[in-house]
């Protein structure tokens, strides 16, 4: 039996992916930045089918992120399995630094982080030798001088899993394939064969990202360099080719013997990126001792065939990537996994209350700041889509403001909130936010709709059962990585804010909420 696995297998901001294969299950965590909870667990048993399973830390003792850029806090993770224990092991660059959680169930829950001293630098990854000893593999600065942006090296050190303390000597193996190579990164370490191979990535993750490798007999070194390196990227394909940015892979075996290996990469329209990097899945042999990516082709394919038999996850389908959401507010007692929000929330950010909805609090921390908006988001996983929200317009009022928000980040980021009867649409760039248009519509429920067609935008008002226009084909294009920058992908959800700081805050109250994805719309290349 078999499976088709199209690519991405994990559509959206799905970045820096890291897979576990434990018997005939896998599990993919992910970068989440800023976004609390932090790391989604996804799994599957075909490499095709994935649902989400949890998310890493879910507490705030787990994953302080304070005033932290939505392109900070967590970085690149690992998840290894041993002896019936699951690590993740990552990187908050906002807030100290390197650590490791552990759990018996790898959708958790997971321990507080056992933050690692001496452990400097980031992307660190775990690997379990054959004889039990485990070995940290990372990246820092050059020790010998930095001599020019992204000079790093990757480093090797015995660590203790029962302390999470790094002992005995401190190797300098790698510093990549290529001479004056920028930000060697992504570092994984695996004992296949007679041989030890680090793989990583290099170039950065942008236009020049590539998937290096390096071999040894010895875990310390010294390392080997493939000639054939870089042994993946696109970057020789050119700027305009449909998928690029390809790196910051991941290799494991199935219960087959078949070997894959997960990476991400980027799928922009009219050359800009407004998804971020996604996950994606390749083929892998082995000839003399060294791995080849999807041999005969050399890049990614848009499928694969896969020797395991088809996976049906049972779970609800909102749990699932690349499929329609529908949520009804009104019958709902929390939030799934899916669901996501910018930094540590507050207590009283959002309540369900049966037969109601959601109440979201009208917060003075907005969503173009750096601190704890009251905004509740899940991934834009399609370059054509439909997003709707209703909710019950007639208690905001004064500077209370409630509705939809395509986020890129603080200073880039479309919204289309409903305040005082009115509809309006706001576009940030660069931190200014610019008022597009105004709709007054003095109802008691109001639907506010966002459709997206690669980088255009309209947006509608439900008035009278009419769907109103307000903007029609708006540029968007800012809402990307070429332009906003960062490593992040844009989120879609509802939000609620209020200008002025009251004694007892207004709430927004949601009815109910819809993603819907579209055929997509070709744009000039």
């Amino acid at each position: 039996m078999s499976v088709t696995a199209t690519n991405p297998i994990l559509p959206g901001f799905y970045p820096d992916p890291s897979i576990c294969a434990v018997g005939e299950d896998f599990y993919i965590v992910n970068s989440s930045f800023a976004y609390f909870p932090g790391l989604p667990i996804m799994h599957s048993r075909d490499l095709a089918h994935w649902e989400q399973i949890g998310n890493v830390l879910t507490r705030e003792s787990q994953l302080p992120l304070g005033d932290a850029g939505v392109s900070q806090g967590l970085f690149a993770p690992t998840m290894r399995y041993h002896e019936g224990t699951y690590y993740v092991i990552c990187t908050n660059v906002s807030h100290g630094g390197n650590f490791v959680v552990t759990a018996d169930k790898p959708e958790g829950p997971y321990s507080d982080p056992h933050y690692i001293e001496g452990a400097d630098g980031i992307d660190p990854s775990l690997f379990f030798d054959d004889d039990g000893k485990c070995y940290y593999i990372g990246t820092h600065p050059n020790v010998d001088g930095y001599k020019y942006n992204g000079d790093y090296f990757i480093y090797i050190q015995e660590f203790d899993t029962t302390e999470f303390k790094l002992g005995g000597k401190r190797v300098e193996a790698w510093n990549g394939a290529l001479k004056g190579v920028h930000w060697p990164e992504g570092p994984h370490l695996y004992h296949i064969g007679e041989y030890y191979y680090i793989l990583h990535a290099e170039g950065g993750t942008g236009p020049e990202h590539a998937v290096s490798v390096a071999r040894s007999k010895d875990v310390f070194g010294p390392y080997e360099n493939n000639w054939c390196n870089p042994i993946f990227t696109h970057r020789h394909l050119g700027q305009r080719y449909p998928i690029k940015y390809v790196g910051h892979a991941d290799l494991m075996q199935t219960v087959t013997g078949d070997w894959y290996m997960v990476m991400l990469a980027v799928r922009p329209v009219g050359q800009f990126t407004t998804m971020g990097r996604e996950t994606f899945l390749a083929r892998v042999i082995w000839e003399n001792d060294w791995p080849v990516v999807n041999p005969g082709l050399g890049i990614l394919s848009s499928e694969l065939v896969i020797d395991l038999p088809e996976y049906k996850p049972e779970c609800r389908q909102n749990l699932l990537p690349a499929v329609d959401k529908l949520y009804d507010f009104t019958h709902m007692n929390g939030l799934s996994h899916e669901f996501m929000m910018l930094r540590n929330p507050k207590e009283d950010a959002y309540e369900f209350r049966e037969g109601e909805g959601l109440y979201l609090t009208c917060d003075t921390d907005l969503v173009s700041g750096k601190e704890s908006p009251s905004y509740i988001c899940i991934r834009q996983d399609s370059h054509a889509f439909e997003a709707a929200v209703t909710l019950k317009g007639d208690d905001l009022y004064n500077g209370a403001r409630a509705g939809l928000c395509l986020f890129q980040s603080e200073d880039y980021q479309l919204r289309f909130e409903y305040s005082g009867c009115n509809g309006n649409v706001i576009l940030r760039r660069a931190g200014n936010d610019e008022k597009l248009a105004t709709l007054l519509n003095p109802a008691t429920l109001v639907t506010l709709v966002i459709r997206v067609l690669g980088t255009k935008a309209s947006l509608f008002m439900v008035k009278e059962d009419t769907l109103e226009t307000l903007v029609k084909d708006l540029d968007i294009s800012s809402l990307s990585t070429e332009v906003a920058g960062g490593f992040v992908g844009c989120t879609i959800g509802v939000y609620a804010e209020d200008v002025e700081a009251r004694d007892e805050k207004v709430r927004a109250l949601f009815k109910s909420f819809s993603y819907k994805r579209l055929i997509p719309v070709r744009e000039d290349k």
